[in-house]
C-alpha cells in the first residue's frame, strides 16, 4: 500500500543541512548495554557536522562508545500545512581541546538545563537523509465506524494493550 507516500518529498543532503542550519533541539539516538537510548538535546551546525554540548553521563558515554549513532530533527511549517524530518546517522567523537573547542564555544549552544556543561560532541555524519511530507487534519483519521481509530486507507490502526502483542 503505498498511498501515504504519494506526496512524500525525499530531501537531497543539501536541503537536510539547509532545514538543519539554524541552531535548535533535536534527538540523539545512542546504544547503551545494548538497548537504543534517545536523549533530547540541543545542538549547533558546524562545518558540516553537528555539535552538541552536554555533561559527563549516560548520553556522552553512548555518544563516545564507538558505536553508530543517530541525530534527529524535525519542524511544521503549519502555514504551508508540511512537516519535514531530517536524520543524521555516524559517529560521535570528544571535541578536542584547543583550537577546534574554542571554536565549539562560540557555537550558539545554550543547555536548558542547569549544571556542568563541558564536553562538547562532534557528530561526523555517514548519512544525511529527509523527508518533507503534508500533515493531514485530525478528521481525516476519523470513520463512522471507528471514530479516531481508522487511517485515511481505512485499515484499523493497531493499539498495542499488552506491551508482548505483535
Amino acid at each position: 500500500m503505498t498511498w501515504y507516500r504519494e506526496d512524500v518529498e525525499e530531501l537531497t543532503a543539501e536541503d537536510c543541512w539547509d532545514l538543519l542550519g539554524p541552531a535548535g533541539t533535536g534527538r540523539l539516538a545512542v546504544v547503551v548495554d545494548g538497548e537504543p537510548e534517545i536523549f533530547p538535546v540541543n545542538y549547533a551546525v558546524d562545518e558540516g557536522t553537528v555539535v552538541l554540548r552536554s555533561g559527563k553521563g549516560t548520553k556522552t558515554a553512548g555518544a563516545l562508545s564507538g558505536a553508530s549513532v543517530a541525530f534527529e530533527v524535525d519542524g511544521r511549517d503549519a502555514s504551508a500545512g508540511r512537516a519535514w524530518s531530517v536524520v543524521l546517522k555516524g559517529h560521535a567523537q570528544d571535541v578536542p581541546p584547543g583550537h577546534e573547542l574554542m571554536n565549539a564555544l562560540e557555537l550558539p549552544l545554550f543547555p536548558w538545563q542547569a549544571g556542568r556543561k563541558d564536553t562538547f560532541l562532534r557528530i561526523l555524519p555517514a548519512a544525511v537523509t529527509g523527508r518533507r511530507f503534508s500533515v493531514l487534519e485530525p478528521e481525516a483519521w476519523d470513520s463512522t465506524a471507528a471514530p479516531g481509530r481508522r487511517t485515511p486507507g481505512g485499515s484499523a490502526r493497531w493499539l498495542a494493550t499488552d506491551p508482548g502483542e505483535p
